[in-house]
């Protein structure tokens, strides 16, 4: 019966419907929209409710459990930060070396304050050696003493000093040719080497002062005053005063150095002794150099220019000279790099005393005139590569006229030659000369207590007139090392290199069918050492070794130098 219902109501359900058709209703209504006020939703409501401002009081009630314990606090101590004892600072100190080939080095220094304002100061350097080089014939010790004196005050708008000095200095002209008497017999060669006096002694006498202001158009001044002899009645004078004014203008600094500086000598002989009369020299140099510096930003510029005008007192050649004067500098990455570049130039004034400081081997019968510098065009990049680790490089192009040059001196066999003329000795000439040169240097501190450094330099001349440039090495190497043992032991490291250099000289004795080709000295390399204890805060104990490598290279044509050499000495740090 059920199944009977369900298929009725089925068959119901399944009746076809009428067909109520389709019908469309259109409701039209006008739009009229309106705009009703804004409100800003408040991000805190407020509450009316009075009940939820209530404060309900709770209490809370503690249920103690002894609990057996051994533990007992302790007293808490604040931690401090320890503090690293200040090294005590001594206003004087001495040194005293002794070492191989009868080395002997000293230093004094002393100082003393007046009062608040006023001190003086003096400092005692000596170094010598009694040579002994092997293969060397001729006495080849030096010695070299100088003293200094400074008196000087600090006051709140400026500070000056004044100081005098005198230097002795004794060197032997020791390089004789290792063809040396080849054009004599045995015992003619050992008398005239014999007959040699080659001792030469240079005095020097100075009187200077410095002036520095805190304000006002004048910075500071330097006036300095040398006399220079030697033992073969040469003498110079050079006179030099360089004042710096600084002012402002439209908040922007104007830079003015003035230079005067005068040179004069004479020198009893040429070369070959042919003179009557004394050679003399004499160049009056006046100059101004203006300068602009515009700071902006991560730039900073420097625009200026120097004037130079050079009169020869004895040859009376007066030049008037313009040299470029412009330096730029930009911080491409803050510190890390930055940018620079500049290019400049300069009337050198060249001396007799300075030739002496380069190499004290040459002849008292040189030409001195100045150095004209007539741009040194250069660009590089320095910063740094970490916090600890700093970098330089470098590229310029020099072109300098009447460029200094040292080449050692033609000679013959003459027992009346002077004491420099037997190819022991040497000159200067000049040339027009242009030079390519890259820099590079890095620096680190590695670790606390440990520095390193390197920095090379790499040359190419070209010579107008000479063959080559005589005695410059295209290559120069240097690098350090100093680090920290121990709190009281401390060590150094210095390796420097030297690339290969050319020079020239002939026995006029002998006729040639060819003239000879120019004389290449070897590359040397040179490595130093130094340890140094502490014994306290007064006393510390050295040992220096040199040239350890114990190579006998020659710095000058038929001048080698000391092999192994250890100084061991002690300084010591004092008041009074």
């Amino acid at each position: 019966m059920w199944i009977f219902l369900l298929l009725s109501q089925f068959s119901f359900a399944q009746n076809k419907q009428d067909n109520i058709g389709t019908e469309v209703v259109n409701v039209v209504k006008p739009y009229t929209p309106t705009i009703s006020d804004a409100f800003k939703v408040k991000e805190v409501p407020v509450i009316t409710n009075d009940e939820n401002a209530k404060k309900e009081n709770v209490k809370y009630s503690i249920l103690p459990f002894p609990v057996a314990s051994t533990f007992s606090p302790s007293k808490g101590n604040a931690e401090g930060v320890e503090k690293a004892k200040q090294a005590r600072l001594f206003k004087n100190y001495a040194t005293l070396g002794l070492g191989n080939y009868g080395a002997l080095n000293a230093e004094l220094y002393v100082t003393d304050n007046l009062n608040n304002n006023e001190y003086v100061s003096g400092m005692f350097r000596h170094q010598s050696s009694q040579g002994g080089l092997k293969d060397v014939t001729l006495d080849n010790g030096f010695y070299d003493t100088s003293i200094d004196l400074v008196y000087g005050t600090n006051e709140k708008e400026m500070a000056w000093n004044i100081n005098a000095g005198y230097q002795n200095q004794i060197y032997n002209w020791y390089g004789l040719p290792a063809s040396f008497g080849n054009t004599l017999t045995l015992p003619q060669s050992m008398a005239l080497v014999n007959s040699i006096n080659p001792q030469q002694s240079y005095n020097s006498i100075s009187l200077g002062g410095d002036i520095a202001f805190e304000e006002g158009i004048l910075n500071n001044a330097n006036l300095k005053f040398n006399h220079f002899s030697d033992a073969y009645s040469s003498s110079e004078n050079r006179f030099l005063l360089t004042p710096n004014f600084k002012f402002d203008v439209m908040d922007e600094a104007i830079k003015t150095k003035v230079i005067v500086d005068y040179v004069g000598g004479s020198f009893k002989s040429d070369y070959l002794g042919t003179n009557i009369a004394s050679l003399k020299y004499g160049y009056t140099n006046l100059g101004i150099v203006p300068s602009f510096e515009m700071i902006k930003e991560d730039w900073t510029l420097n625009v200026g220019a120097g004037l130079m005008y050079s009169m020869g007192t004895e040859n009376k050649s007066n030049k008037f000279y313009v040299y470029p004067s412009v330096t730029a500098s930009c911080k491409v990455v803050g510190d890390l790099m930055i940018f620079y570049a500049g290019a400049v130039g300069d009337l050198q004034q060249n001396s007799y005393k300075d030739f002496v400081d380069a190499n004290p081997f040459v002849s008292p019968t040189l030409n001195i005139k100045p150095t004209n510098e007539l741009y040194d065009v250069h660009a590089g990049l320095k910063g740094k590569l970490a916090s600890t680790v700093s970098y330089d490089v470098k590229a310029s192009y020099v072109y300098d006229e009447n460029k200094a040059l040292f080449v050692s001196n033609d000679y013959n066999e003459k027992n009346t030659n002077a004491n420099y003329a037997f190819g022991n000795s040497l000159s200067v000439v000049y040339d027009d000369m242009k030079t390519i040169r890259f820099y590079g240097e890095l620096k680190a501190d590695l670790a606390k207590g440990v520095s390193v450094g390197v920095d090379g330099t790499f040359s190419s001349y070209t010579n107008k007139t000479q063959t080559e440039a005589w005695n410059l090495p295209s290559i120069q190497l240097n690098s350090t090392l100093d680090f920290a043992i121990t709190e009281k032991w401390f060590a150094g490291v210095n390796l420097f290199y030297v690339g290969e250099r050319k020079d020239q000289q002939q026995n006029t004795d002998i006729v040639y069918v060819v003239a000879p080709s120019p004389i290449t000295l070897d590359s040397y390399l040179d490595l130093n050492a130094n340890v140094r204890f502490k014994y306290n805060e007064r006393f510390t104990a050295f040992i220096k070794a040199n040239n350890i490598t114990n190579n006998g290279y020659q710095k000058w044509l038929n001048y080698p130098v000391q092999g192994f050499q250890v100084l061991l000495g002690a300084s010591c740090k004092f008041d009074f």
